[in-house]
């Protein structure tokens, strides 16, 4: 292939892949999976993160409702009545006679107002929107940050059964060898059959075992498949995150988990909540203009139907939120009290949880530690044990218990790291760090 060609077709094929849909395939051959990019497609394909746009939509219709409170509002009022008796002069004028109200009332009435002072409660209606949507969305932040420790989850224990895949793999080797070489020994007299077929056994089991875990492997790529938005088919690799090593050393950085936004914002809902109590107890001021058409009208000597208008500046003063504004201010206080003690038990919560993490992390690092002087010494006793074979002097049962025991012991090394990345990247999470 030409150099030309070798350049042009990863790119042809990065652009290819970059217009399919969410639910595409990854190739085999394609670059390994980060957690980091499992992260990001998790946080943009849960069908949670819809709620972004609803929150916002409905902060901006509560916004717009509030600001049309300045507009002039448009009142219409219509009423026909009958009474039983009627105002009349007590006496008659000449050549009119006596003059009074009908018993028989028409009106309809036009009103036209303009809010010109209102106490602020336009525009404390305005801040106290936006603080619920603030509020709800920390909680949705706090609901999507809870992903990311599924997505974990899921991605270390896919590692882990590919490191107990790997060393199914160097079991199987060793076994087929040693059944090799005890098929030697059977020509040489020195072994027999049900030694082959106790080797056969452990082949058997190992193999079973391998399905077992072939099968949980692409079980959980699947899940992780659907927090992707993305089809995981058996072949997909994925890349083991570097071990930090700047945890685990028994100092724990700062808490900047999202519950403390959401916390945050309650409180500051609060306090927006106990500002706006002042303007129940401000007065409004306003102007408004009334015309009407009925009998009778403004003129109340003439019984007959007739138009008439009005105009003026109304002034209202309700005293009435005074009788529970010390209750209210009281109400919020402790609520506000309430929110601080949520803080607090999250705090106190997490940070004991993340000391028991770290203490994991230590350990695991010290267990690593040994891992390879364990393999080493647990090697040379099975290599022993092989040339004791050889000699008749040990029995095969004896030889596949080492052989066990030697696996055992780098499966463990492998578990124990899988296990150590899973624990920094769980303190991690538990920190937002």
């Amino acid at each position: 292939m030409c150099m030309k060609c070798k350049i042009l077709l990863p790119l042809c094929l990065l652009l290819l892949a970059s217009g399919l849909a969410a639910q595409a395939p990854v190739p085999a051959d394609s670059l390994p999976l980060t957690l980091d990019e499992c992260h990001r497609l998790a946080q943009a394909n849960y069908p949670l993160v819809r709620r972004y746009g609803l929150i916002g939509q409905a902060r901006d219709y509560d916004l717009s409702n509030a600001a049309k409170g300045y507009l002039p509002q448009i009142t219409l009022t219509g009423k026909a009545t009958y009474q039983s008796e009627a105002t009349q002069l007590p006496f008659d004028i000449p050549d009119v006679g006596r003059i009074g109200l009908p018993k028989d009332q028409y009106q309809v009435a036009v009103e036209v107002s303009q809010t010109l002072w209102d106490g602020g409660d336009i525009r404390w209606r305005k801040r106290q929107t936006e603080a619920e949507a603030d509020v709800e969305t920390a909680r949705q932040q706090v609901d999507m940050y809870a992903v990311t420790e599924r997505v974990n989850q899921l991605y270390f224990g896919i590692l882990l059964l590919e490191e107990q895949l790997h060393q199914n793999t160097l079991l199987q080797e060793d076994l087929q060898r040693t059944y090799r070489q005890i098929a030697t020994y059977k020509e040489q007299g020195v072994a027999n059959q049900s030694d082959l077929d106790a080797v056969r056994v452990e082949q058997l089991d190992t193999r079973q075992q391998r399905a077992t875990l072939e099968a949980t492997r692409e079980a959980y790529l699947r899940m992780l498949g659907a927090f992707t938005g993305r089809s995981l088919p058996a072949e997909t690799r994925l890349r083991k995150p570097a071990d930090d090593e700047g945890w685990g050393t028994g100092l724990l950085p700062d808490n900047l988990r999202p519950e403390l936004h959401w916390y945050d914002a309650r409180s500051r809902r609060l306090d927006v909540q106990e500002s706006s109590l002042r303007t129940g107890y401000l007065p409004r001021f306003g102007v408004f203009v009334q015309g009407a058409y009925g009998n009778p009208g403004l003129d109340l000597f003439e019984d007959d139907f007739g138009a008439w208008y009005m105009a003026g500046v109304r002034f209202t003063w309700n005293f009435g939120s005074l009788y529970t504004l010390k209750n209210s201010r009281r109400s919020l206080q402790t609520h506000r009290r309430q929110v601080d003690v949520d803080r607090d038990v999250f705090l106190f919560n997490t940070r004991l949880e993340a000391t028991e993490q770290d203490a994991q992390v230590r350990a695991l690092r010290q267990q690593m530690a040994d891992d390879d002087e364990i393999i080493r010494l647990r090697h040379n006793i099975r290599l022993a044990a092989e040339a004791k074979l050889a000699n008749g002097t040990l029995s095969v049962t004896d030889l596949l218990t080492e052989i066990t025991r030697e696996s055992l012991a780098r499966s463990t090394k492998a578990q124990h790291e899988v296990q150590l990345l899973m624990a920094v990247w769980q303190l991690k999470y538990m920190l937002n760090r």
